[in-house]
């Protein structure tokens, strides 16, 4: 597995740090409340785990499954709702956590929709954003890393479902996308 990575984005050492830091921040910028994190299965398990160890409040967690991607390496741009939260959250502090943002078109529908059901207030986290994608403004409260536009794999981001548990963000040699099917 390690020997389709072509190059490492982000080690796991940055990754850690910049997860403790916004951890951090995120738990003074909620100190006094109690926010329901909104993991965004399954690019999001890893970061949302770690994320939440590294708060120092409480907080609640709910997951969300969409997808926009299949199994190839461009957005599709259709957002299907896979799987939907299991508690209201009108009147509750939520923040989304999210793998991965680039056109915007996926964090735009998932922000309407959860504006929809009147939470208190609604922020965003985000472990990656490529801003040079972005084909529609949205505004992400805290972003781990902003990466170059490629298509990247590990921590929890995957390829046709393979390469989540990779420690690192990294970027897959080009052969091993044309061998597996990708565009």
């Amino acid at each position: 597995m390690l020997d389709d990575v072509q190059e490492v984005l982000v080690s796991e050492q940055h990754i850690a740090r910049r997860v403790q830091a916004l951890g951090q921040q995120i738990s003074a910028d909620y100190r006094g409340r109690e926010p329901v994190l909104i993991g965004i299965l399954k690019g999001a398990v890893l970061f949302l785990s770690d994320l939440l160890r590294a708060l120092t409040i409480h907080a609640s967690v709910d997951f969300m499954a969409i997808s926009s991607y299949g199994t190839g390496t461009q957005s599709s741009g259709v957002v299907r709702i896979l799987k939907d939260l299991d508690h209201p959250i009108a009147g509750r502090d939520v923040l989304i956590v999210e793998d991965i943002v680039d056109t915007g078109l996926t964090i735009r529908y998932l922000l309407d929709n959860l504006r929809s059901r009147r939470p208190a207030s609604l922020r965003v986290c985000v472990l990656l954003d490529k801003r040079e994608r972005r084909q529609i403004p949205v505004e992400l409260d805290y972003v781990g890393f902003e990466i170059p536009d490629r298509f990247v794999v590990g921590y929890g981001l995957d390829y046709a479902e393979r390469y989540r548990n990779l420690p690192f963000i990294g970027v897959l040699r080009p052969e091993v996308i044309r061998d597996q099917g990708g565009r």
